[in-house]
C-alpha cells in the first residue's frame, strides 16, 4: 500500500513555470511506477507524464512535450513535476497515482494509487 499527497500547486501567470511534488509513504516506493494526470472542470482525467520504476522511461503527453519534464527520488520517495512554459489551458486539478508495475502508462484505469490533487491556475 502506497499513499501519495501532492504539493506545489498555485496561481501563476503565463508563460511562468510551477514544480509539483508528489511524496509517498509506505514501502518499497522504488517499485512502483509514478503518473501524473490532470483533470480541468468539464473535461475528463488526461494524461500528462509518467515515469518507470527506475526513471529509465519517461512519457508525455504531446501537449506537454518539451515544457514539462517528470523526475524521482527514490531516496526521498518523491516524485516531481518540472512545469515551465505554463499556458491557460494548463489549469486544472493535478493528481498523481501509483502502480506497481514496470512501464509507465497513459490510462488512469491502470493506476491503483491516487493523490487528492493540487490545484494548478495558469493565468492570461
Amino acid at each position: 500500500q502506497v499513499q501519495l499527497v501532492e504539493s506545489g500547486g498555485g496561481l501563476v501567470q503565463a508563460g511562468g513555470s510551477l514544480r509539483l511534488a508528489c511524496a509517498a509513504s509506505g514501502r518499497t516506493f522504488s517499485r512502483y511506477r509514478i503518473a501524473w494526470f490532470r483533470q480541468a472542470p468539464g473535461k475528463e482525467r488526461e494524461f500528462v507524464a509518467g515515469i518507470s520504476l527506475s526513471a529509465v522511461i519517461t512519457k508525455y503527453a504531446d501537449s506537454v512535450k518539451g515544457r514539462f519534464t517528470i523526475s524521482r527520488d527514490n531516496a526521498r520517495n518523491s516524485v516531481y513535476l518540472q512545469m515551465s512554459s505554463l499556458k491557460p489551458e494548463d489549469t486544472a486539478v493535478y493528481y498523481c497515482a501509483a502502480d506497481d508495475r514496470l512501464s509507465p502508462s497513459t490510462s488512469g484505469y491502470d493506476y491503483v494509487h491516487w493523490g487528492q490533487g493540487t490545484q494548478v491556475t495558469v493565468s492570461s
